[in-house]
């Protein structure tokens, strides 16, 4: 019997299935390209959006969710999710179904509203939308999988309702407990500054103190990472060192004040000693994230050095820190903030230990008050080109951005940042048991507002952000290892590491950059362009994964733009969309009705549909099973060949990486 079925919801596909597998031919209708009714959801292409995430709006018509009660109901769920669910559909588990071993513990959730009288260390009971870490948007990009396999992270996603506090907990685990009254005194503590100093400025003084920057707006974060003043709202070498200095200062001081203890007593060691308790409790206090405490590590073999009598400022104590860091994580190699952190640590170690010698050989007497000044913003000065060019290998080659005028941004914001901020905020934590916090609050949020000011200011100058293009791996290894010459040796044999840089920057731009990018799911699309630049169609969620095209293109349009670009260039109706790209045609397909069409003409077909069937004109088809077997793909065109590389691919083997099974296509257990 053949039966139409009218409207693709829940009750119009489980009669569907049930139909098919009685031996009915089925054909389902819906006013949309994905299952309706309560599981309907509408999407808009937004062109004049400002931001990545809302490039695509995304409305659900039907519920957030559904409880299975019914038994009969319940096994066609189960069907669904053993058949990788219908179209635009995750798969879902309860947790409470999982081993042991496998259960995603912890995980990382977001709120969508605030719970009144939450608390660190709190067991709670809530509804969850999760999923797997996600893998790199692109061959080569970042893989977010990987660092959440390291750091334990088992699932993301966000709460779907209420958070409900679990009146009588069982034992939450050992770390939980050590954990929760640290986290609740940085949450009180972050309510004290924010008390105190309202708005973004108290924000960011937060930051500065807790490590908690959630309360900084995303337009104040853009413009610290174009004036390259980011680093000040990170907590890192710069923090550690001025707190652990401010400590160290004021107790050598203090003890030096007193002769009978100075004369007789080791009062640096003890100013270190104290410098390096200082030390752990902003570590505690600051979230304890790993570039803190990597921070924290470095800092504390300088201090250990101190007390044992030898210089602390020295490559062999920036060795010895890093040899830690890697004894203990040793995945942090591979690591952007680990190696540009080493990278500018040691340059300035490098550069100040030479500067120090020639000091040394000229046997002149110390500067003069003026001098000292000028000397201390000609250090400043020296400090930023020499670390500016030490990380700018990994951020062209990681980030593909350079900020052109981080000089003239540090010049200003640092002296702030080291005399008045950090200091201040030091004072801050001392004053608050006695409630006086707020007049050291007061002095930081004016240096705040300072750095504010700078960092939006060159920001907006004009050609504030250089976009570079992604660069051969081969360019960006001749240029660290010529770097590590140059930085490593001490005798003339030193200049030879300029060779290798300068072959680096020569083939630096000999990058080849992908014809055709294909998201995970085939629902995002983009193509390169006569003029070079990326045309896309996308789909739900689309403006992340297309926000890292444009980024590893060293193309600075928003996500917006480039589908505008799609919907401009692109032959499109409501099924198919057609490219041409360096002679060969790239069919686009959205409903597999399309698929005959697309498979007459085009040598490139992508549809997020799963297909068995021929595709004759097709010199590389990729489905929905392959894609998600896969992943996303970068297709080279060159002439007479048409070269795919999947994440997959450039992924290799990995433990953080899930591999999808076949799905069953028997027949009765595919969705059309």
């Amino acid at each position: 019997m053949n039966v139409l079925t009218i409207g693709a919801g829940i009750a119009g596909l489980t009669a569907a299935r049930r139909l098919q597998e009685n031996g009915h031919t089925v054909t389902v209708l819906d006013k949309g390209r994905a299952p309706g009714g309560h599981m309907a959801t509408r999407r808009v292409l937004n062109g004049d959006a400002d931001r990545p995430e809302l490039a695509e709006l995304a409305f659900d018509h039907g519920a957030q969710y559904f409880t299975a009660r019914d038994a009969r109901f319940a096994h066609e769920v189960e069907g669904w999710h053993k058949a990788r669910g219908p179209p635009e559909s995750n798969r879902t588990i309860a947790l409470g179904d999982l081993p042991a071993a496998l259960m995603p513990r912890p995980v990382r959730l977001r709120t969508l509203a605030p719970t009144p009288g939450l608390m660190p260390g709190m067991a709670v009971r809530l509804r969850a939308s999760l999923q797997a870490p996600p893998g790199p948007a692109m061959p080569g990009g970042y893989d977010f999988a990987r660092t959440a396999w390291f750091s334990e992270l088992g699932a993301v996603g966000f709460a779907v309702g209420a958070v409900v506090v679990v009146p009588d907990p069982p034992e939450p685990p050992l770390g939980l407990r050590w954990r929760a009254p640290v986290e609740r005194v940085r949450q009180w503590i972050g309510a004290r500054i924010t008390a105190a100093l309202p708005g973004e400025t108290g924000a960011i003084a937060t930051a500065l103190v807790t490590g908690e920057r959630g309360g900084i707006s995303e337009r104040t974060n853009d413009a610290f990472r174009d004036s390259g003043l980011l680093h000040i709202l990170s907590i890192s070498g710069l923090h550690m060192s001025i707190m652990a200095g401010a400590v160290f200062v004021t107790m050598r001081l203090l003890l030096a004040a007193f002769p009978s203890v100075a004369l007789r007593y080791p009062i640096k060691k003890w100013a270190a000693t104290g410098a390096a308790v200082g030390a752990l409790g902003y570590l505690l206090i600051s979230g304890a994230s790993y570039a803190t405490v990597r921070s924290y590590i470095t800092i504390t073999v300088m201090l250990a050095a101190v007390l044992l009598d030898r210089p602390a400022i020295a490559l062999r104590n920036v060795a010895l820190s890093a040899l830690v860091i890697l004894a203990i994580w040793p995945e942090s190699l591979l690591d952007v903030g680990f190696q540009m952190s080493y990278a500018a640590v040691v340059a300035l170690v490098t550069a100040f230990e030479l500067i120090r010698l020639r000091a040394g050989r000229d046997g002149r007497r110390g500067p003069g008050p003026l001098l000292a000044v000028l000397l201390l913003l000609a250090g400043i000065v020296l400090s930023t080109v020499i670390a500016s060019l030490s990380v700018a290998p990994f951020a062209a080659f990681h980030f593909h951005k350079s900020q052109q005028y981080a000089v003239i941004a540090n010049l200003i914001a640092i002296p702030i940042c080291n005399v008045l901020v950090m200091p201040a905020a030091l004072a801050t934590l001392l004053a608050m048991p006695l409630g006086l916090e707020w007049a050291p609050l007061a002095v930081m949020g004016r240096g705040i507002d300072v750095m504010v000011w700078c960092a939006t200011t060159v920001a907006a100058l004009p050609g504030a952000i250089g976009r570079i293009p992604a660069i051969p791996s081969a360019a960006f290894g001749l240029m660290v290892a010529g770097g590590i010459w140059l930085l490593l040796w001490r005798s003339r044999w030193r200049l030879a590491g300029l060779v290798p840089i300068a072959l680096g920057l020569a083939i630096a731009p000999t990058g080849a950059l992908p014809d055709v990018l294909v998201s995970g799911d085939g629902r995002l699309v983009a193509v390169r362009g006569g003029d070079g630049r990326l045309a896309a169609i996308g789909g739900r969620g689309s403006a992340f994964d297309l926000s890292r095209w444009l980024e590893h293109d060293g193309d600075g349009r928003a996500p917006a733009a480039a589908l505008a670009a799609g919907r401009e260039r692109l032959a499109c109706n409501a099924e198919l969309c057609l490219a041409a790209v360096k002679g060969h045609a790239v069919a686009i397909v959205s409903h597999r009705r399309a698929m005959a069409e697309a498979c007459a003409k085009a040598h490139i077909v992508v549809t997020s549909e799963r297909w068995r069937e021929a595709c004759p004109s097709a010199v590389l088809l990729l489905d929905r099973t392959r894609l998600e077997r896969s992943g996303p793909h970068a297709v080279t065109i060159a002439p007479g060949a048409i070269k795919a590389i999947t994440v997959a691919e450039a992924r290799g083997t990995r433990p953080w990486r899930v591999d999808t099974p076949e799905p069953d296509d028997r027949p009765g257990r595919r969705w059309r």
